[in-house]
């Protein structure tokens, strides 16, 4: 099969033919119809220290993968050849991120994944392989950021700090839970998506926010200018959500952070059971994550956009229907 690798950091990626994969005990073969492209697989890329999850080298990328079973191995019960799932990017329990594609072992840049069976979440219906892909990271970990490393409840104020895939799923579920949001992004571009979404007005410098007092700030850059200045800008008690991985150091202020009372939580990923409840939001209508295809082969060339942030939304490719179509297929 074909597949997109990463051969260690610093080295482009690469298409080239692997073996199909084989399902041992407990594992089964997703065909894959989707697969999302993240910055995460851009701080695998460039070799950042991603603390207790270790990459393997070489590997095939991608951790938002959704397709169609085609093979089950040993003591598989709960799921069968044909069932259309999603692959968890499973954080919760933590222990279970032994079991994340795209880092441990090969991901979905291929036409075909191994998934561990306790990674797998079904499909409804109504839910796209697209939007099921990027769900697994982009809407699910936007979703435990706001509702359970932030707590947003009706009537919170809250301030989400990059309006890119996830901090566009992030304005949207705030909004959803009831409360009032404001949106912050260096690009204006970017602020007019983020009203759509349900953001009440949108800045450019996240201590614009301070005259808002938000409750909430959940801060999907990690920059130094701006998770610092989220300190200062949530109001005493309030907390602040970090979720963005934009800089390997920021500078927090101590006195603020405790004279005021502010707590600095730090949010991955999200659970199995959010990502099915994110999959019934996307079904009933209630969420609809923002995607744009890229075809297989052009893979890295999408991947550079993304390092320039020229992207809005959530980039997907499908690998085999553009193989099929690369090979005269109809």
């Amino acid at each position: 099969m074909k597949a997109i690798r990463f051969a260690g950091a610093g080295r482009p990626l690469s298409l080239e033919t692997v073996p199909d994969p084989e399902p041992g005990p407990g594992w089964v073969v997703v065909d894959i119809e989707a697969a999302g492209l993240c910055h995460s697989d851009l701080h695998i890329m460039s070799g950042m220290d991603l603390g207790d999850l270790t990459v393997k080298s070489p590997v095939t990328l991608g951790h938002e993968g959704a397709g169609v079973i085609s093979s089950v191995g040993e003591g598989v019960e709960d799921f069968a050849v044909g069932d259309r799932v999603g692959i968890a990017l499973v954080t919760h329990p933590v222990e279970e991120a032994r079991f994340a594609p795209g880092v441990g072992h090969d991901g979905a840049f291929a036409e075909r994944e191994l998934a561990h069976v306790s990674t797998l979440v079904r499909i409804p219906d109504g839910v796209t392989f697209a939007e099921a892909a990027v769900a697994t990271d982009s809407v699910a970990t936007a979703y435990h950021a706001v509702r359970a490393a932030g707590s947003v409840r009706q009537g919170a104020t809250v301030g989400v700090v990059g309006l890119g895939g996830l901090g566009l799923n992030g304005v949207r579920i705030a909004q959803l839970l009831g409360a009032t949001v404001y949106g912050v992004d260096i690009n204006p571009a970017a602020h007019g998506p983020a009203l759509e979404a349900g953001a009440t007005a949108c800045f450019q410098d996240t201590r614009e926010l301070m005259a808002e007092r938000p409750d909430v700030i959940v801060d999907f850059v990690g920059a130094p200018t701006t998770t610092g200045p989220a300190v200062e800008s949530v109001r005493p008690g309030g907390r602040v959500v970090l979720v963005g991985l934009g800089g390997a150091v920021a500078s927090i202020p101590v006195a603020s952070l405790v004279m005021r009372n502010v707590q600095l939580i730090g949010s991955l990923g999200a659970s199995k059971e959010e990502l099915r409840e994110v999959y019934e939001l996307i079904a009933r209508g209630a969420l609809k994550p923002a995607v744009e295809e890229v075809p297989f082969a052009e893979l890295p060339a999408a991947m550079d956009r993304l390092a320039r942030g020229e992207v809005r939304g959530r980039l997907y490719t499908r690998p085999r229907a553009d193989l099929r179509v690369g090979a005269g297929a109809v």
